[in-house]
């Protein structure tokens, strides 16, 4: 199978939670008086840890000589790993 495929499946997968947690962020902005900047600022701080991870191993990847689907594939799992955290985090509440 191509491996692009499963590529393609898993970003649809992450779309999807994504979605999820920017709305169940968005309801917690909104039922809440007084604007809750700890959520803002880890929102902000994730992104910046995810891509550095991200491009950290996408470096080391390139170096061992692996092709374009591996790095794109680990890519999308580092960044659903994160958003099912978010998205289990946020629907505790």
């Amino acid at each position: 199978m191509n491996p692009w495929f499963t590529i393609a499946r898993d970003a649809a997968r992450l779309a999807i939670d994504a979605q999820s947690v920017v709305a169940l962020r968005l309801a917690r902005f909104a039922r809440s008086a007084e604007f809750d900047w700890l959520e803002a600022q880890r929102m902000v701080s994730e992104k910046a840890q995810a891509l550095a991870e991200i491009q950290v191993a996408a470096a080391f990847s390139l170096m061992s000589g692996k092709r374009a689907p591996a790095i794109a594939k680990k890519a999308v799992g580092i960044y659903g790993k994160r958003v099912r955290q978010n998205r289990r985090r946020l629907s505790r509440r």
